[in-house]
């Protein structure tokens, strides 16, 4: 058994000592928004926070990742009020999103360092891929989700968290018959 603590809460997944971490929070625990892209630490959709570092998922064990703080999309923020989130939205740096939870993960560890990251230093620690190539928005959301978090700017408004449950369950009228006419 493996122990860890994953977005807050202690966890312990009855898992072989080898299975990659991405699979246990994907299969095991149902945190789907780390995503798998090559399971060959290339491409960083897999990213999440270990002791606060920007890690590839696919290459760790849940065996290396035992009694340590494990973050993940979810974890960072459910309702995508973070800052890297509402910037990468104001920026349009999100196109077919496949890779946006790893982008943000890396991002939001970066600016944990690094409060204004320059261009440069921003390319050289996002090592994520994006096959829509949103790179040059995608180094102005960071430098811009790094001066909302100083509170040096404001985003208007967070993106939409998504369908709501009450608009989900909603009953859609019946169709007219059309021999009834």
């Amino acid at each position: 058994m493996t122990s860890m603590t994953v977005n807050g809460k202690p966890v312990r997944f009855l898992l072989e000592p080898d299975t990659p971490l991405l699979w246990a929070l994907r299969d095991a625990a149902n945190l789907t928004g780390t995503k798998y892209g090559c399971g060959e630490g290339d491409c960083g959709a897999c990213m999440v926070h270990v002791d606060g570092e920007a890690l590839r998922s696919c290459l760790i064990t849940i065996a290396e990742a035992e009694g340590r703080f494990i973050t993940t999309i979810e974890g960072l923020s459910r309702d995508r009020s973070h800052p890297v989130q509402q910037a990468m939205v104001a920026e349009q740096a999100i196109q077919c999103g496949y890779c946006t939870p790893g982008i943000v993960m890396t991002a939001s560890a970066l600016l944990a360092k690094n409060g204004s990251p320059s261009e440069a230093e921003i390319k050289a620690a996002i090592p994520n891929l994006c096959r829509c190539g949103v790179y040059p928005r995608l180094v102005r959301s960071i430098q811009r989700a790094g001066r909302v978090a100083k509170r040096q700017e404001i985003i208007s408004a967070a993106p939409a968290p998504g369908i709501s449950a009450s608009d989900a369950a909603r009953e859609i009228p019946a169709l007219s018959d059309p021999s009834e006419n």
